[in-house]
């Protein structure tokens, strides 16, 4: 088996950061009115800027998914590797801009390369990881030399106003205020962007690069009910897809809008994305706090920083805050994405010395799923 080896990770961010005081102005007034939910939802996640597509004012997209995709990959080119000599493109997403064909099929067109392995992943944070770690899987094996794996995400479009005017006109906000609240709730959370990582067979020459010792992607769907969703109907437990449906109810109901159980989630995340997994995978990794250099958890919110730290120490690994890094407060939840951005910066920064190695936490609410992963620096 090969080791696997990041060379080099790359992000991109659309327009200009978005303060929380701007965000409506880009998003829209659901009804022509401020939101309720916006300063409660924003003080309990701390994000302070974030990144849109849309243009202010006019919700208007300047960028496809696929475009900021491809754009995070092209920045990968260097003298020592060129877009034409990609060998397998690999892509996650939970907004892709379209049902068919695939994400990872129209990042390919924007990039103009042909007779290359793809896979497109499906879902949600994960689905950044899961594209990931089919490339690690690839060079590994050796049937492969070189992957890109990218996770990107366009929340803006979905959570732009102007797809919530049929339900506000129905005036769904007084019928059922705690369904309004759920689909509100995310248009604060969500944000913009992608990342993207050049995975080879070999280290860096100069310079540094993280090897990849092992992915861990534990699902608990079995066990737990539907948390955050898009595209169906969720009651009492019963799923719906939005093909049950017929035109008029999509739009009266906002069927293809996100929507979260905020109390699922409050009450489960931990115990299913944190607690239980690492306590499993410790068992299997052997993971000690002392050889964690840096934990990069991914999280929606600072609401959930204490929570994570006695999530991890319940389950049997307490890593101290000071080791902890993560930008969410500047770049806001970006989904399949955040782990690459994360890494991007830290890559980048100039600070990551040889033999140091990065623990990764990645969580998904949709039916409660995680991965964590382990990198050292060499």
């Amino acid at each position: 088996m090969n080791n696997v080896y990041i060379n080099n990770i790359q992000k991109f961010l659309p327009n200009e950061a978005v303060s929380n005081e701007d965000i409506e102005e880009y998003l829209g007034y659901i009804g022509g009115k401020k939101s309720k939910a916006k300063k409660i939802v924003l003080r309990s996640n701390g994000i302070k800027s974030r990144y849109y597509v849309l243009e202010k004012g006019t919700q208007k997209a300047l960028f496809s998914n696929a475009q900021i995709t491809s754009n995070a990959i092209k920045k990968l080119e260097n003298d020592k590797f060129l877009i034409s000599d990609i060998e397998c493109l690999s892509c996650g997403t939970t907004t892709p801009d379209q049902i068919m064909p695939n994400h990872t099929l129209m990042v390919q067109g924007e990039l103009g390369i042909s007779e290359i392995e793809t896979l497109s992943a499906s879902g949600i944070c994960l689905s950044g990881i899961n594209a990931l770690k089919y490339a690690y899987y690839g060079i590994k094996c050796g049937e492969l030399n070189n992957a890109i794996s990218t996770g990107s995400e366009i929340a803006s479009t979905v959570l732009s106003a102007k797809n919530f005017e049929a339900e506000s006109d129905y005036k769904a906000v007084e019928q059922n205020p705690g369904i309004a609240f759920e689909k509100d709730f995310l248009r604060w959370m969500l944000s913009d962007g992608a990342g993207a990582m050049l995975l080879q067979n070999r280290a860096n020459e100069n310079g540094i690069s993280l090897k990849i010792d092992w992915i861990e992607i534990l699902s608990y769907a079995g066990e737990m009910p539907t948390c955050m969703y898009s595209g169906c109907e969720v009651s009492e437990g019963e799923v719906k897809g939005w093909r049950t449906f017929n035109q008029d109810e999509i739009m009266k109901k906002s069927i293809l809008s996100v929507s979260q159980d905020v109390k699922l989630l409050n009450e489960n995340i931990i115990e299913y994305t944190v607690t239980k997994p690492i306590a499993t995978i410790l068992k299997k990794r052997n993971i000690k706090e002392s050889e964690v250099d840096y934990f990069l958890p991914h999280y929606s919110s600072t609401f959930f920083r204490e929570k994570v730290y006695e999530g991890m120490k319940k389950g049997g690994l307490e890593i101290p805050f000071e080791k902890w890094f993560t930008n969410l407060t500047k770049y806001g939840n970006t989904g399949s994405a955040s782990i690459y951005i994360m890494l991007e910066e830290l890559f980048n920064s100039g600070t990551l010395k040889k033999g140091e190695k990065l623990l990764c936490y990645i969580p998904e609410s949709g039916r409660f799923s995680t991965s964590f992963m382990m990198l050292e620096v060499v």
